[in-house]
């Protein structure tokens, strides 16, 4: 295996990462956001309230994006089952 190989591996997975990552932590972040303007515009300061929903926004989010990110998964690890047998 040469070097550019094994960086554009790395490189791959990095993104694939943050792929499968970003719907949720935005979804944790947009109702995070919404329930901290509701926090300020009823004067509500507590610090617990936020939790409940950014929880079942993720796990909607989760539910939502399964598939795409199995798809997505899977393509990957076939591209590297695919690289790794042409050495």
């Amino acid at each position: 295996m040469s070097d550019e190989f094994v960086v554009d591996l790395c490189r791959r997975a990095v993104q694939i990462t943050l792929m499968m990552a970003g719907p949720m932590l935005l979804a944790g972040m947009i109702v995070g956001l919404i329930v901290s303007i509701f926090q300020a515009t009823t004067q509500i300061n507590e610090q617990t309230l936020t939790f409940i929903p950014k929880i079942v926004a993720v796990f909607v989010t989760l539910l939502i994006m399964t598939p795409w990110m199995i798809h997505n998964m899977i393509l990957f690890a076939g591209s590297i089952f695919t690289s790794i047998s042409t050495f």
